[in-house]
């Protein structure tokens, strides 16, 4: 049922690209294991090893906290319509912030999305499919607004003002670095 591969093939690279939503899992060397849904067209396939994905200003940051203590992520992708079948990518990924000279490499790669912190760079190493027989059947409605309403709102001050007071650190205390040092 189970298959590995080494790298992203071009079935992978379709399904993903038919995907509305993942799943991003990554966890310090102690403290919480962190598992966030991702949408809004958020996510590309770079090449057969490599993965960006945009993320949005959210309640938390830990993502970005855990990668600084451990660089693990991996990525889940689950088919809520049509034929049964997860995929997860693995490997080692890298955060870039506005600030970096990487993000203005990437951010093109994107549709404009209000209120976005960072680009996670995924240097994939293992690609695994299973069945997904246990995934329900779903129905994608669309993509909800609110983020970029949200963003708009606040503004670039306010958005930073809320990265310092919300996103700076983990829920285990851990730092982000959203906010330069």
């Amino acid at each position: 049922m189970a298959q590995r591969f080494s790298s992203i093939g071009d079935k992978h690279r379709d399904f993903i690209g038919e995907q509305k939503l993942f799943f991003v899992a990554t966890a310090a060397r102690d403290g919480r294991v962190n598992v966030s849904p991702k949408g809004l067209d958020s996510l590309r396939v770079l090449d057969a090893s490599t993965v960006a994905w945009l993320n949005g200003t959210g309640s938390g940051n830990e993502t970005a906290a855990h990668l600084l203590d451990n660089p693990r992520m991996t990525l889940m992708f689950c088919a809520f319509e049509g034929n049964p079948l997860i995929l997860r990518l693995y490997g080692e990924a890298v955060a870039y912030h506005p600030r970096d000279a990487a993000w203005d490499d990437l951010i093109g790669l994107f549709t404009p999305l209000g209120g976005s912190r960072q680009i996670f760079k995924l240097h994939v190493d293992l690609v695994q499919t299973s069945c997904g027989f246990g995934v329900p059947l779903l129905s994608y409605e669309g993509d909800r607004e609110l983020m970029h309403t949200w963003a708009a709102r606040k503004g670039e001050d306010g958005l930073e003002r809320y990265w310092e007071e919300k996103n700076q650190l983990s829920l285990d205390g851990q730092p982000t670095h959203i906010i330069e040092d």
